[in-house]
């Protein structure tokens, strides 16, 4: 079968068709998947590699996000969730990251028949077919896919009719180096590094307060992260913040009045605020090369305007955005843009260099189809490095995978989507946030 048969034709053997559908990922589009297919009667197993449902959204739930409930919540989720007497908070009002574990995901994993498909602590590890590496094809759309896993229990491989990774890229960054590979001299200051999205006000409040941080990054996750320093400055004396970013200017998040994700219109005026207040300074053109430990401080080590130059701080937020892990895809057949790794019929449709959020396409499972007959990357990940997802965008993707893998074609192919008009995500490429937050 070539790339552009859009038949569906997986489960057309005995033994496909008594496996399960395997979706990697318990964040919102994971179980999100695991709904459509099982209100299609399509038996799942669904591997999430925390100790819980939304373990990554856990990580930044301090954060809110962007879109408002009623962007939130899948359509079919909403429906099971509702028969079991469930109702949707403000419709109008953004949760935070915690609020949309707690409202919302828990609920969901919590009931029957999803509770019984969830796998938490089982970490995927590579997923190829059985019997076959990438090379070889014959039969090959007809044997069943393997998983290998790590558990508490060790390792194990489980066996699959289809696969639909939802793992999304929260814990994979970009890394701090300008030219995209690991950061020279990283090992001496990884302890003075943390992920994107501190609890800088809350529950690490205790590392920041009082001393130099600088976050590195032009997009939403810094825009977050530099407020949460801004406020903390005001409150905690000798608390200093930078900002470094690898452009000539500072082109960030939006501030038009016309974005129709009023939290998000005014990230970006506030960050104004904040540097013409000089509660944030900001260090533009650095890109950087190097990091060493020098008199007890990071130092970062970069070009600047064709010279050499240093950026001495205590501490680096790395807010550089996310990239998909595809380690474990190692031995499946993709086809991925060379430039954001995503689907390669889906990367000219999410190109933050033209789209924002809000002008993104509505697609399915013809733009997300690989060479690999029943795979698909679908959610954050399927964005590659992009950065303009949003929730509702991968809630119509995941729709539209399991009507084909349901054999329902017409559904599949009528792909609908209605989003929020937005400003620009961020124009940045490799600087940008990753999509934090929908």
């Amino acid at each position: 079968m070539t790339l552009l048969d859009l038949t569906p034709r997986v489960a057309t053997s005995d033994r496909l068709s008594t496996l399960p559908v395997v979706v990697i990922g318990a964040g919102p589009i994971g179980l999100a998947a695991a709904a459509h297919l099982l209100d299609r009667g399509i038996d799942v197993v669904v591997l999430e590699a925390g100790d819980s449902v939304g373990a990554s959204i856990r990580s930044w739930g301090h954060t809110r996000l962007f879109s408002p409930w009623k962007h939130l919540v899948d359509p079919t989720a909403r429906r099971m969730l509702e028969a079991s007497g469930w109702e949707l908070r403000d419709p109008e009002r953004a949760p935070t990251g915690a609020e949309l574990v707690e409202f919302y995901l828990e609920p969901l994993a919590a009931l029957d028949p999803m509770a019984s498909v969830i796998r938490t602590d089982t970490r995927v590890i590579g997923v190829t077919r059985e019997g076959m590496d990438r090379t070889r094809s014959r039969a090959r759309a007809a044997t069943p896919f393997a998983l290998r896993v790590a558990t508490d229990s060790g390792i194990e491989e489980l066996s699959a009719r289809a696969v639909i990774d939802a793992s999304g890229t929260y814990s994979t960054p970009n890394s701090l180096s300008s030219n995209g590979l690991g950061l020279l001299g990283f090992e001496e200051i990884a302890d003075a590094v943390t992920p994107a999205l501190p609890d800088v006000l809350g529950r690490d409040v205790a590392q920041f307060a009082g001393r130099h941080t600088t976050v590195v990054g032009a997009g939403h996750s810094a825009a977050n992260t530099l407020l949460g320093l801004a406020e903390l400055a005001r409150q905690e004396p000798g608390t200093t913040v930078t900002w470094l970013i690898r452009n000539a200017q500072a082109v960030r998040v939006s501030s038009s009045p016309d974005d129709e994700l009023a939290d998000r219109a005014r990230l970006g005026s506030r960050v104004d605020q904040a540097v013409a207040a000089g509660t944030v300074t900001v260090i533009d053109g650095f890109e950087i090369i190097r990091a060493r430990r020098r008199d007890g401080h990071v130092e970062l080590v970069g070009h600047r305007r064709g010279e050499i130059v240093t950026h001495a701080t205590d501490l680096v937020v790395n807010a550089t955005g996310f990239r998909p892990d595809l380690d474990m895809l190692r031995e499946i057949r993709l086809e991925l843009d060379d430039i954001v790794e995503a689907p390669k019929r889906l990367a000219p449709l999410i190109d933050p260099n033209v789209h924002s959020c809000g002008t993104v396409e509505p697609h399915g499972f013809r733009e997300l189809t690989h060479p690999e007959n029943g795979f698909f990357i679908v959610g954050m990940k399927s964005y590659g490095r992009a950065p303009t997802f949003l929730l509702a965008t991968g809630y119509e993707q995941i729709r539209s995978v399991a009507a084909w893998l349901d054999g329902d074609l017409a559904s599949a192919s009528q792909v609908e989507l209605v989003l929020p008009a937005t400003g620009v995500c961020s124009t940045d490429l490799a600087g940008a946030a990753g999509g934090c937050c929908s």
